[in-house]
């Protein structure tokens, strides 16, 4: 009978140098970049405790101190805080050192988010577990993780999140062959392909980063030859698991995805993202919304 253990830890993959971001990110990571004043990674935390994922933990590289001490108590900064009677602000630096049991293991080098996934074996075991990249941050009101996790426990294997895009942008992403499964929101996952020409996918819809993973996945890195720019690829990884039987951790299902996803991976989509979080915000949304008319219509 195949695996159905249940899901208890997360892995965020943040070892990436963050060129595309360059300079800001020559001294700071990437994912320590603010979406308004909470660094974006805090977002994917706060994700996986919410799915009852509690056990965390982080694939860091060099330059990447900051995230742990983020996660960190700060006791001077909070005794000074409390000094001031300033209690909004206390609450909200001892919130992100309460959140979750987070734990660290460094990536030694780039080679891929495979590679990155692969680091976690230690810590994972045996067990299933989650996979959730800092690029991409999902509504909390849209429960993606969970669900995932309720497809995993019904039918085994692995569950990739799956969302549809414009055929113009499937070559950015890795990219799924499907077929209908038994529910309208899940499909078995036939094929993976890591960006693949427009006319070359075989089909719309892109994963987004977040999985459940089988442990099985383990082996099948451990065999994975580099592939699209020289690096391990999770999707090729993915691939095989895909025609492995169900019995050996083999299966892949897709949950598609039609809720709001945040892109934090590139300039203009990061710049999206702190508007579209900035208007969302009980204090800052009315007014900064009005600003943002007055200011484009000032432009038109």
């Amino acid at each position: 009978m195949a695996d159905i253990s249940p899901v208890t830890k997360a892995v965020v993959p943040a070892a990436g140098l963050g060129t595309r971001f360059l300079p800001a990110t020559k001294a700071t990571p990437k994912e320590m970049l603010p979406i308004v004043d909470k660094p974006a990674i805090q977002y994917v935390v706060e994700e996986a405790v919410s799915a009852g994922l509690s056990d965390v933990l982080m694939i860091t590289g060099r330059s990447k101190r900051s995230i742990e001490d983020h996660f960190d108590r700060a006791y001077e900064l909070e005794d000074a805080l409390r000094n001031k009677g300033d209690q909004v602000r206390l609450a909200s630096i001892q919130e992100s050192a309460e959140l979750a049991q987070i734990h660290y293991v460094r990536q030694g080098e780039p080679k891929g988010l495979g590679h990155a996934v692969h680091c976690a074996r230690q810590h994972v075991g045996h067990e299933p577990f989650a996979v959730l990249l800092g690029d991409d941050l999902i509504a909390s009101q849209d429960n993606l993780l969970q669900r995932m996790i309720e497809v995993r426990q019904q039918y085994g294997g692995s569950v990739v999140a799956l969302m549809e895009v414009d055929p113009a942008q499937v070559s950015k992403f890795g990219c799924a062959a499907i077929s209908a499964g038994s529910e309208e929101d899940v499909v078995n996952v036939t094929d993976l392909v890591e960006k693949p020409a427009a006319d070359e996918a075989p089909s719309n819809w892109i994963i987004i980063g977040r999985y459940v993973l089988d442990p099985a996945v383990f082996d099948v890195l451990e065999k994975t030859p580099p592939g699209r720019g020289g690096e391990i690829q999770l999707t090729d990884a993915l691939r095989t698991l895909a025609t492995m039987d169900p019995e050996a951790g083999g299966g892949v299902h897709g949950v598609l995805f039609r809720g709001s996803r945040y892109d934090t991976g590139d300039k203009l989509d990061y710049l999206r993202t702190v508007v579209q979080f900035a208007t969302e915000r009980e204090d800052l949304g009315a007014e900064f919304l009005g600003w943002l008319k007055e200011f484009v219509n000032q432009q038109d």
